[in-house]
């Protein structure tokens, strides 16, 4: 079988350039691998059990063996196993119709199950917890560690080929995937959402909008000497500060190029196109900024430093994240832009909330959000 698309090779120097975990700790790569591998155990089970009302499958399946797989390589560069010579030797003894050459094109993207053993199914996928739960143990994979990924291999490809999988759309998902979450594009080949359209329906590339004392008990939005929005609370008994939590949908705006509750806000929808102001601008893409805010924000604020301190943020997180906006345009950044979104954001919550107001100041063309005093 001939590679067409990306090497093992190429695969590998992908796995070292985008690898951030410890160098010299084996246990967030071992527990990474575990729950990769168990998340795909449920999603196969649920898919067997109620395969007409479970969906997402082929999308969720795909992800969890390609992740999977990065944790392997990973763990082989930590235990300083030449895993390529190893891939490529169980590719020449396996047998031609697991089709495990990366960038093969001879499968089907289609997920169907080569049996209806329901038995041989279960066993493909217990054998592959097992000996990836004996991982757990990292003196173990110091023993015969070359026997060992090997027979985590025969059980991972197994469980590829009960499921019919192609494995390029494995990998290729993969490294869109991480590259995503790691590699952070130059801001000229990133998005923008509203170019071509009116001036007036565009969202602002330079802004400022200062939050202010209107009233004993409110504060408002000013922007352009214009008050935007309604007067700003806390709505809630804990006095934690979400009443400037408008200073999120203003980052995403700045660094994503994106949020429909700004647009709403200065009143900058894209009208011109019915079905951009109906699916991108509309009332259920506000609520699910608004949603997406306020989860972030219940995560921010467990230690009551709102991320103060944090370089980054977990990759669970993000990809929830990019559930969050699933449908809608800003899907297209990559997680590595909404961390940075997220986190700038935060910094400048936190001088808001510490002085009680400021202004904000965003830049679309610098992708950038800062904060001064009044």
């Amino acid at each position: 079988m001939e590679i067409t698309e990306l090497s093992v090779a190429e695969y590998l120097e992908f796995v070292k350039k985008t690898d951030r975990l410890p160098e010299n700790e084996l246990h967030p790569v071992l527990h990474g691998l575990f729950g990769e591998v168990g998340g795909l155990m449920s999603a196969a089970k649920k898919m067997k059990r109620e395969p007409d009302s479970y969906t997402g499958f082929d999308s969720e399946v795909i992800e969890e063996f390609g992740d999977a797989f990065w944790y392997l390589c990973c763990l082989s560069l930590r235990i300083k196993l030449d895993i390529h010579s190893i891939l490529l030797d169980f590719v020449r003894t396996s047998a031609p119709t697991h089709d495990l050459l990366i960038g093969s094109r001879s499968r089907t993207n289609n997920f169907v199950y080569k049996t209806d053993n329901e038995t041989e199914f279960d066993a493909t996928l217990i054998e592959l917890g097992q000996i990836t739960g004996d991982f757990l143990n990292a003196e173990y994979i110091f023993e015969n560690p070359e026997n060992k990924i090997i027979s985590f291999l025969k059980s991972f490809f197994a469980t590829v080929d009960t499921l019919n999988v192609k494995f390029s759309s494995v990998i290729n998902f993969n490294v869109k995937k991480v590259s995503g979450r790691f590699i952070r594009p130059k801001n000229e080949s990133l998005p923008t959402f509203d170019e071509g359209f009116p001036e007036f329906e565009q969202l602002p590339y330079e802004f400022e909008i200062e939050f202010m004392k209107r009233t004993e008990n409110h504060l408002a939005l000013r922007w352009n000497g214009v008050f935007i929005g309604d007067p700003l609370t806390d709505s809630s008994k804990d006095k934690d500060g979400y009443r400037f939590h408008d200073v999120f949908h203003f980052s995403h705006a700045a660094i994503l190029h994106w949020s429909p509750t700004f647009r709403w806000l200065i009143k900058q929808k894209r009208k011109s196109k019915p079905e951009m102001d109906h699916d991108q601008d509309g009332g259920r893409a506000i609520v699910v900024e608004e949603g997406l805010s306020a989860w972030v924000f219940n995560i921010a604020k467990q230690d009551n430093k709102y991320f103060e301190g944090k370089e980054s943020l977990t990759f669970d997180m993000l990809k929830n994240v990019g559930q969050f906006v699933k449908g809608f345009e800003v899907e297209s950044c990559p997680l590595i832009l909404w961390e940075e979104a997220i986190l700038k954001g935060y910094e400048v919550f936190r001088e808001i909330k510490k002085n009680q107001g400021g202004i904000v100041i965003g830049s679309r063309n610098k992708r950038t959000i800062t904060y001064k005093k009044s």
